[in-house]
C-alpha cells in the first residue's frame, strides 16, 4: 500500500496496464458509440475538478477519462473508494493507473500540481440504486467536494452520461442496501442483456457542463457559500441527467 502524500505522477508511456486498458476502452467505445459533448470546455492546463455521475458499470467513467486523455493530451486522476486499496491486485492496478485513495489530502495535492482531478460524489451508493431511480443524483449529503472547490479555488465541470444508467437493469433488493450499510459492499442484483450479465449496447454520450467558479460571496460564512454553491451543481446535474434531449441525443 503506497502512503498518501507525495503521490506519484502516472507513468504513461511504457506502461502496459494503461495500455491494455486502453485496448479494451476501445473496443468498448466502439461498442457504445461513445462520444464526449463540449469536450473543449476542459483547459489545455491548470488544476480542475471533474465530476461525474456514478452508474453500476462504472466503466463509462473510464471512457470519458480516455476521451480527454486522447482530446486534450491531459490525463485525469480519479479518487477511488477506500474499498479500492484494500484488495489484492486491486489496488496495485488502481495506483498503475493513476487512481488515488479519495480523501481532500490527495485532492489537494493533485490540485496542486495543476492536474485533473475526476470524481463521483455519490460513490458506490449511488452506483447501488436501482433502475427505479436512475437519472437521479445522490449528492443530498456529499458537500465535501464542494468543500474541496472551495478551498483549493479551482473551477468545476460537470460530466454526466444519462444513458449509463440503462446499461444494467438493476433490481431494488433490501439484501444490497444492508450489505452496503454493514459492510460497505457492493453487492447488486442486476441484468444485461436478455438474461445474461453482458452490457446492453446503448450510446454513451457524456455532457460537460461548466466552468462552475466556487466563491465566497461578500458577508457569506463558508457554510452557507458551501450550501449555495452544492445546491446549484446539485441542480445543474439534475438537468444534465433528466434533459429529454440529451438522452435522446445518447
Amino acid at each position: 500500500m503506497k502512503a498518501q502524500g507525495n503521490l506519484p505522477k502516472v507513468q504513461i508511456e511504457g506502461n502496459e496496464v494503461i495500455e491494455r486498458i486502453r485496448q479494451g476502452l476501445g473496443l468498448l467505445a466502439r461498442y457504445h458509440h461513445h462520444e464526449v459533448k463540449n469536450l473543449e470546455l476542459i483547459p489545455k492546463e491548470g488544476p480542475l475538478l471533474i465530476i461525474i455521475n456514478h452508474s453500476l458499470a462504472t466503466y463509462d467513467g473510464f471512457l470519458l477519462g480516455k476521451a480527454i486523455a486522447e482530446g486534450t493530451g491531459r490525463m485525469p486522476r480519479g479518487l477511488g473508494d477506500d474499498l479500492l486499496f484494500t484488495l489484492p491486485y486491486v489496488q496495485d492496478w488502481c495506483w498503475d493507473v493513476g487512481l488515488v485513495p479519495a480523501s481532500p489530502k490527495n485532492a489537494l495535492e493533485l490540485l496542486g500540481r495543476g492536474e485533473l482531478v475526476a470524481l463521483a460524489p455519490g460513490g458506490m451508493r449511488e452506483s447501488l440504486r436501482s433502475s427505479k431511480d436512475r437519472y437521479k443524483v445522490l449528492w443530498q449529503d456529499r458537500k465535501g467536494f464542494v468543500r474541496l472547490a472551495l478551498e483549493a479555488q479551482v473551477p468545476v465541470i460537470l460530466a454526466a452520461c444519462p444513458m449509463s444508467d440503462r446499461i444494467f437493469k438493476v433490481y431494488d433488493s433490501n439484501w444490497t442496501k444492508q450489505i452496503y450499510e454493514l459492510f460497505h459492499f457492493p453487492f447488486p442484483l442486476f441484468r444485461g442483456m436478455g438474461p445474461t450479465l453482458l452490457p446492453r449496447p446503448v450510446r454513451l454520450t457524456h455532457f460537460l457542463k461548466g466552468p462552475f467558479l466556487p466563491e465566497l460571496e461578500l458577508g457569506e460564512l463558508p457554510e452557507e457559500a458551501v450550501q449555495r454553491f452544492h445546491d446549484l451543481l446539485v441542480k445543474e446535474m439534475e438537468s444534465l441527467l433528466t434533459s429529454r434531449d440529451q438522452r435522446h441525443q445518447a
